[in-house]
């Protein structure tokens, strides 16, 4: 299973989700935060917690792949991440 931390107005993110798409993988989208270079609003304490426990980091997108187990940062380590195991 995929999980994608991420912002609905985050160029980057957006960047991940269109790859995640033409690839047609299955994925769980969470919106823990708004956008924002120092860190945006929090719209979910939960899964923010979620975020800041498993990645260490508030940085968005944030990628989990359980079934890997494997975690990535940075849109294009994500993208590559993805070409290399799901194309």
């Amino acid at each position: 299973m995929l999980e994608l931390y991420q912002a609905e107005g985050c160029p980057h993110s957006s960047n991940v989700r269109e790859k995640l798409t033409e690839l047609g993988v299955s994925y769980v989208a969470h919106n823990p935060r708004l956008p924002g270079d120092q860190g945006g609003d929090v719209l979910n304490e939960q899964t923010y917690r979620a975020l800041t426990e498993l990645g260490d980091e508030d940085q968005i997108p944030y990628l989990v792949d359980h079934d890997r187990e494997e975690s990535r940062y940075d849109s294009d380590e994500i993208i590559e991440y993805l070409e290399t195991h799901y194309s």
